[in-house]
């Protein structure tokens, strides 16, 4: 656990901004990390330096050569953190429009007929667009059921659902509602077998920051991440596309690149924050590690982090010290279950007798920041099947630590009394 080693947690807090206080509301403990992780403080400073530089890519200029080598610096960064088997890294406004390129090229390029193959489980950047373009190209758009039980969705679910008529397919990595992640190598393998020539679309969105990413061991045609949610910023997402997906037709400059995703001139400042992320992540595998490559030392962080926070995990839903964990509180149910193996950073749970939106802000008033999520366009795949209109979301990231769950405890008893008083008497 990180925490094991003599002075690394407080290293790692150390080389993020706002960790331990919000800029707006003061001291809190930041469990809202699923929407939107820490930003470390390396890329505030790259974000405001590269705001500030007046020239344009593509110039015979000092600064515009420097520009250009931040953006072939980042592509290098890019896909040495996805671990791409060839293809193209590129940037795009969101994860979410990452998403919904790729599916749009995939179901442009793949062969006509068949199906579209998702799963109940997606966010709805992924599900709109296989339902847009499933609509466009007049295939059923088919999905997987996940298991409310567990919060995710298995091998056996999809098989029942692969056959040789997909055409797309799309996975999610890990849920941002239930935390739960899926088998994403063993899925695609299935879908390989039985459909070759499918393109097949991961939402790496949620997964990113907890734990390994690893498209070459995949074998997928595309990749989506949001950088905020792994400690960079707002304002782009990142996506790697296969040789084959980016030989599909694709909206380009006439004339331009074939191989180019990018749409007009991208920020430079985006390459850049994500090398940011990319050096955070190798300076923290050389210190949980030997290892003598940056690839391999990306791969202890991953480690490292999953570990933690597992632990981390454990401890909120098992109980640390003298204190009971969630599955012990008398009230309290947590989403897809209080397992925490396949669990990512985040517990979704809602108390009897307290609304979400008063638990919400109860943990508020004991310096805890958390979010709610409610059965809407967002969330409603996964609450309204369990009857729920709303839940609150605790998510937990690398940096957080065994206290803070403890003061997270701690807040949920007084929570528990609270709702016990207000129980009439049997």
């Amino acid at each position: 656990m990180l925490e094991d080693r003599p002075g690394l947690i407080e290293a790692i807090r150390d080389r993020f901004a706002h960790v331990e206080t919000c800029p707006f509301d003061g001291p809190r403990i930041f469990f809202e990390n699923a929407g939107g992780a820490l930003r470390l403080k390396s890329v505030i400073e790259t974000s405001a330096a590269y705001a500030g530089y007046p020239d344009n890519q593509g110039r015979d200029n000092p600064a515009s050569k420097a520009l250009m080598a931040a953006i072939a610096r980042g592509k290098v960064d890019m896909a040495l953190f996805l671990n791409t088997p060839g293809g193209q890294v590129f940037t795009g406004e969101s994860g979410s429009e990452v998403l919904f390129r790729l599916i749009r090229t995939a179901a442009l390029g793949a062969m006509p007929g068949g199906v579209m193959l998702g799963s109940t489980l997606e966010h709805p950047a992924s599900r709109s667009a296989m339902a847009r373009w499933a609509e466009v190209t007049g295939r059923p758009h088919v999905l997987v059921a996940h298991d409310d039980a567990t919060g995710t969705v298995g091998l056996g679910a999809y098989l029942e659902r692969i056959t040789p008529e997909v055409r797309v397919a799309t996975i999610v990595q890990t849920s941002p509602v239930t935390g739960m992640a899926v088998d994403v190598a063993a899925i695609t393998a299935a879908i390989r077998e039985r459909a070759p020539e499918a393109f097949i679309i991961i939402d790496g969105i949620q997964h990113a920051s907890h734990g390994h990413v690893d498209c070459a061991a995949y074998r997928a045609d595309g990749y989506a991440v949001s950088p905020y949610k792994v400690f960079s910023r707002h304002g782009y997402g990142v996506g790697w596309a296969s040789d084959r997906l980016t030989a599909c037709t694709k909206e380009q400059i006439l004339g331009g690149p074939e191989a180019a995703w990018e749409l007009g001139t991208r920020d430079a400042g985006a390459y850049a924050t994500f090398s940011d992320v990319v050096a955070y992540f190798d300076w923290l595998g050389g210190e949980v590690s030997d290892a003598a490559t940056p690839r391999a030392r990306i791969e202890a962080a991953a480690a490292a982090i999953h570990d933690h926070e597992a632990r981390l995990m454990d401890a909120m839903l098992h109980g640390t010290g003298n204190l009971r964990g969630l599955a012990e509180m008398p009230g309290v149910t947590v989403i897809g279950g209080t397992g925490t193996e396949g669990r990512e950073g985040v517990v979704s749970l809602t108390l009897e007798g307290l609304s979400s939106a008063d638990l919400v802000q109860h943990l508020a008033d004991q310096g805890i920041r958390v979010h709610i999520r409610k059965d809407d366009h967002y969330c409603g795949n996964i609450l309204h099947p369990l009857g729920l209109a709303d839940c609150v979301r605790v998510s937990v990231c690398h940096y957080n630590t065994t206290a803070e769950v403890a003061r997270f405890l701690a807040a949920m008893e007084l929570a528990v009394a609270r709702r016990r008083a207000r129980l009439p008497e049997s």
